[in-house]
């Protein structure tokens, strides 16, 4: 299972999913460009020394990203999704995508992902962290496909 990052607008959000990589073994992928600018120092304070122990690849580009990726499906949260996290059936070989925090993905990502989920929000509330739902979504990940 892996994790990819597409086009991270805030460097602590990417820290923190870099974090939470290490401590759940997941590869995590990062789609640049970044809306900051990419460097340990600049993640330094969320992810601390985590990224030393972190399977990490940087793609240039979507584009790159599509022509290097592992085998297996894309699973994009979105809020645009009508599938929910809990319902979904995952494999082992998923790659959960997460959005930029300011504008989510473009429709050529969106259209090129096979399945799309959401977590459900109570009431008025729109959208989670994307660190946090990240968390969430990899945590059910592999809560079902342990062996």
């Amino acid at each position: 299972m892996r994790l990819a990052s597409y086009q991270p607008d805030i460097a602590p959000n990417l820290g923190s999913m870099i974090r939470l990589c290490a401590c759940f073994g997941v590869s995590l992928d990062i789609i640049e460009p970044c809306g900051f600018p990419l460097s340990l120092k600049s993640l330094r304070r969320s992810a601390m020394d985590y990224a030393d122990i972190t399977d990490m690849v940087r793609h240039d580009s979507w584009e790159t990203f599509q022509a290097n990726r592992e085998p297996g499906r894309l699973i994009l949260l979105t809020t645009k999704a009508d599938a929910i996290l809990w319902d979904f059936k995952f494999k082992s070989t998923d790659t959960l995508v997460m959005g930029r925090e300011s504008a989510g993905v473009p429709n050529e990502v969106h259209n090129a992902c096979d399945s799309h989920i959401k977590l459900p929000m109570y009431g008025k509330a729109r959208s989670l962290n994307v660190a946090m739902t990240a968390g969430m979504a990899l945590s059910e990940a592999l809560k079902q496909v342990r062996e």
